[in-house]
């Protein structure tokens, strides 16, 4: 399988820099290009690409708006956000997350681990650096007070859909859920996929957000 990758990054060299390093392999491939957020959203329209890596801070539209369009875009359902920061903690980071994006990637990061880690969200295969990812979370959720309408919105789930997202929250895999339940990793998956339905989520990392934002889950549990 060929992953299909869009850059976007305000910085030329930046993007020379990430298309050398996924030049490199086989199943990896830049399919285009963009310098702001209009751009990245124009570009995946055209090529649909599987993944796309992206900066926040550009100018113009910038990512933020960019991951919004692209995630409020039905046709655009399978394509995977990449935010690209240079700060693990991140205001950014977190209203990326917040709208749509699958995780992000810190831009120095080592070349092997960007390739296994496009290869990972173009396949689905879950949450992005869920510990890092938590802590930006986590970091966020101690500046507000949980929704006040948080009990209400998660009424839709079942007690069991409930337990399931708490773990997904605490950064748990599929099949890490399914020991800690006791329950097969298919049906832990189907747990987490109905949960997203339910609760209108694009994918696991909407989830994390959505569980610290109702209250169910508070910055320093677990």
């Amino acid at each position: 399988m060929t992953v299909r990758v869009v850059l976007a990054d305000d910085q030329t060299a930046v993007r020379a820099g990430f298309r050398a390093l996924l030049d490199l392999t086989d199943d990896l491939v830049v399919v285009a290009e963009a310098a702001d957020g209009a751009q990245a959203v124009e570009a995946v329209r055209l090529t649909r690409p599987d993944v796309v890596l992206m900066d926040v801070r550009m100018p113009g539209v910038d990512g933020l708006e960019a991951i919004r369009r692209i995630a409020a875009d039905p046709a655009l359902d399978v394509v995977r956000v990449v935010v690209l920061t240079t700060y693990e903690i991140d205001a950014y980071v977190f209203e990326a997350l917040r709208h749509g994006a699958a995780g992000f990637l810190l831009k120095d990061i080592e070349p092997d681990d960007l390739r296994a880690a496009i290869r990972t969200v173009a396949a689905g295969q879950g949450l992005l650096a869920p510990a890092v990812t938590r802590a930006v979370v986590e970091e966020f959720a101690r500046l507000k007070s949980p929704e006040a309408a948080g009990a209400e919105r998660l009424a839709v789930l079942t007690g069991r859909e409930r337990e399931v997202l708490t773990l997904v929250a605490a950064g748990l895999s599929n099949e890490e859920i399914g020991r800690d339940l006791r329950m097969s990793p298919l049906t832990a998956k189907t747990h987490v996929s109905r949960a997203m339905t339910k609760l209108g989520a694009r994918d696991r990392a909407q989830l994390v957000v959505l569980a610290y934002e109702t209250g169910l889950v508070r910055a320093g549990e677990r």
